[in-house]
């Protein structure tokens, strides 16, 4: 007390504007004091005794008196510590001493504002002993309405998986038509990293079950945090998932009742919008040759060491989707990013290993049609598209990072934007959980659905954060086409083989793509050549050839950036085209203005004969695949060719429109299902004769007949002959 006695006696020799000054800092002293003491007290040191005048108080006596009561009623009822009762005096004593210098700064000649002093933070314990101060005298003198709420304690902190936030741009309903990227609204999300999360819990009880055995190193895969982040995503996604798919439905319908494909009035701002795609990473920029195939682990190593550019390694057409085939898929992946993938052939000892210089690696997930029988959430399988893109994305995403490259993927079977907005916030959302930057994933999209060709725009805008490109993959195109105008009887193609790439509906649509891609900064990857090289015919493999370098060089002066081939040995073929006809990385800058396609270039049928060869071909290419796949093969050499999935899914779906609208076929058949009967059991005889007795006897050809036929002769058309074939491996 002597020491602020001393302090006082100096303050009071000193001008009246230094009083002034010191006022604001004897008030909060004040305040302080006043809270720590006990309600009553606190009340009655803020009354100091003074006699009555007709004067009113001067303001910051007010303000004092103001202050005190506040500061009283913020006290918490149960202080730490009681304040001792000799203490009330001194606390009355300052009041009073506090009034008289607060009145002295009413005569001040100018008024003197004090500095803001922001608030301490309220601790949630021991509210009582910490110190608050008012930001400022006219924030103090505000009368208080209720008493200070108990402050929140902190949350534990919660062992669930992050959430991913809404990606930027979206409207709350989920609209297309957002802002242009770079635009306030449609900024992308942040690309700081995040820190990671490790899911530690094991997998619910009941929640997650796995049907499917479990093999040699499958451990290694289908870990805890594995399963957890599978989890996830299908608890994340799963029911957006149906319910596009119940939309699929519903768009077939429309187009059974006569209704046409067309581009989509409500998205013409996205059409006509100044945007483009996110930029696209270094190991990306040179796509001219690309090689497709499926997992297997001989067959990784050959396609990564063949000189092409890019491989994409298929876990969907070129992949029969058994248990082991997908398991032992994820592992080669994982092998090939540990430095561990290597292959010996038990039959003759040859050594395969991976070179220094290979091909950029991209991951072809399932379609959203499909689903992964042999691991449930919560009773209900998972996408197969969720399975495959999950455990590649979460056992590999860092280690590609550290290595200088980046988790790419080709995304399949698309038929709207909206589905591709829904694999965008699967990407949003995989990132956050793993604590890496949004847009780190990038992913090129095939065009092979005909919806999807009148939303190439939207896809890519939908994606643009993501997305490298677009695909023009042809074969499934023929099929999409088929199927989606099945039930109407202008748009009856002929045979298989005069469908070809640069006429009709298909020459728009690739010089379409490429137009939009370019447009947006984005690439435009030309189709499969689906040759393979024939052995022991050295003129039928020349012929072979020269219609590759044809079709190659058709692309690449449409202006594509790149090409897909089915075997290592097209790789030159097709190189030597593009480095000729593109000496630099792309073609980015080939905007091709000159291209105006309409949807009735985009719905234009080919000339050309409906043959009962064509018809019977289509059998006996259709079976055999169905059969291979049946045993587990996904990628088949059938009369010279490479086949996939999307091969027998036309020549099904050309016999069933066929037969419904009773087809006259060159020669005088009609196409019925008699003839159909007829002709099966012929060309599988046939099948017999080339393949051999023993090994069409030992294969799985009776079931395949069976399904082939019930798909070509159904009263309704089966969306995908993959569905119930699936059943008759899972």
């Amino acid at each position: 007390m002597a020491k602020g006695k001393r302090r006082a006696g100096k303050k009071a020799g000193s001008k009246k504007k230094g009083a002034a000054k010191a006022a604001p800092k004897k008030m909060k002293k004040l305040t302080a004091k006043a809270a720590g003491g006990k309600k009553a007290a606190a009340k009655k040191s803020a009354k100091p005794k003074a006699k009555k005048s007709a004067v009113k108080k001067p303001a910051a006596k007010k303000v004092a008196k103001k202050v005190a009561k506040k500061a009283a009623k913020k006290t918490v009822k149960k202080p730490a510590a009681k304040t001792s009762a000799a203490k009330k005096p001194a606390a009355k004593s300052a009041a009073k001493k506090a009034t008289a210098r607060a009145g002295k700064a009413k005569a001040a000649p100018k008024k003197v504002v004090p500095k803001t002093v922001a608030p301490k933070k309220v601790a949630p314990k021991k509210v009582a002993a910490k110190k608050v101060a008012p930001k400022s005298l006219k924030a103090a003198a505000k009368p208080a309405a209720k008493p200070a709420a108990k402050p929140k304690v902190a949350a534990k902190p919660s062992n669930k998986p992050r959430s991913a936030a809404r990606p930027s741009g979206r409207s709350a309903v989920g609209a297309v038509a957002r802002a242009p990227r770079g635009t306030a609204s449609g900024r992308s999300a942040s690309t700081a990293r995040r820190p990671a999360v490790t899911a530690t819990r094991k997998p619910k009880k009941g929640g997650i079950a796995i049907s499917g055995p479990l093999g040699d190193r499958y451990d290694e895969i289908l870990t805890a945090d594995a399963l957890e982040f599978l989890a996830g995503l299908h608890r994340k996604f799963d029911s957006r998932r149906k319910a596009l798919l119940k939309e699929r439905v519903a768009r077939q319908a429309r187009f059974d009742d006569g209704e046409l494909p067309d581009f989509l009035a409500e998205t013409q701002t996205v059409r006509d919008g100044d945007w483009k795609v996110a930029p696209i990473p270094a190991d990306l920029l040179d796509r001219r040759v690309e090689i497709t195939g499926p997992v297997d682990r001989k067959m990784v190593v050959n396609a990564l060491n063949c000189g092409a550019n890019m491989y994409m390694a298929d876990f969907e057409d070129a992949n029969s989707p058994t248990w082991s085939n997908n398991i032992e898929g994820q592992i080669n992946m994982k092998d090939r990013w540990a430095g561990k993938l290597d292959f010996t052939d038990p039959r003759t000892g040859k050594e395969y290993k991976v070179g220094e210089k290979t091909a950029t690696l991209i991951i072809r997930p399932r379609g959203w049609h499909l689903e992964e029988a042999h691991l449930k959430i919560d009773g209900q399988p998972i996408s197969g598209g969720l399975f495959d893109f999950g455990l590649y994305f979460f056992h590999n995403a860092k280690t590609l990072l550290d290595q200088g490259t980046r988790p790419y993927f080709y995304i399949p079977k698309l038929e709207s934007h909206q589905e591709a907005r829904l694999w965008n916030d699967v990407f949003v959302y995989a990132q956050e959980q793993l604590g890496l930057p949004t847009g780190l994933i990038k992913c090129t999209v095939l065009i092979e659905t005909l919806t999807a060709a009148f939303e190439m725009d939207e896809i890519l805008y939908e994606l643009r954060e993501h997305i490298a490109g677009l695909n023009a993959g042809r074969w499934d195109y023929i099929f999409s086409f088929i199927k989606k105008l099945a039930k109407n009887p202008n748009y009856i193609l002929p045979d298989r083989g005069q469908v070809v790439m640069g006429k009709a509906f298909l020459g728009a649509y690739a010089a379409l793509l490429v137009k939009t891609c370019h447009h947006r900064g984005a690439f435009a990857m030309g189709g499969m050549a689906a040759q393979i090289p024939v052995k022991n015919n050295p003129q039928a493999n020349d012929e072979a050839f020269a219609r590759v370098k044809a079709d190659k060089e058709r692309e690449a002066r449409d202006g594509h950036d790149g090409t897909w081939v089915a075997h290592p040995d097209l790789v030159p073929v097709a190189k030597e085209v593009f480095d000729r006809m593109m000496p630099q990385q792309n073609q980015l800058d080939k905007l091709r203005d000159d291209v105006h396609v309409t949807r009735d270039d985009l719905l234009h049928i080919h000339e050309g004969t409906k043959t009962e060869e064509g018809f019977r071909h289509n059998m006996r290419v259709g079976v055999q695949y169905i059969e291979a796949w049946l045993r587990g093969r996904g990628a088949v050499p059938i009369y010279n060719l490479m086949e996939d999935a999307a091969t027998a899914e036309i020549s099904r779906a050309q016999i069933w429109q066929w037969i419904k609208y009773g087809v006259e076929l060159e020669g005088g058949a009609t196409a019925t299902p008699e003839l159909f009967r007829a002709a099966i059991d012929e060309e599988m005889a046939k099948v017999r004769d080339e393949l051999g007795a023993d090994y069409y006897d030992k294969g799985r050809f009776p079931e395949a007949i069976k399904l082939f036929t019930d798909l070509s002769l159904a009263d309704e058309f089966e969306d995908f002959l993959t569905i119930p074939a699936y059943r008759m491996i899972a």
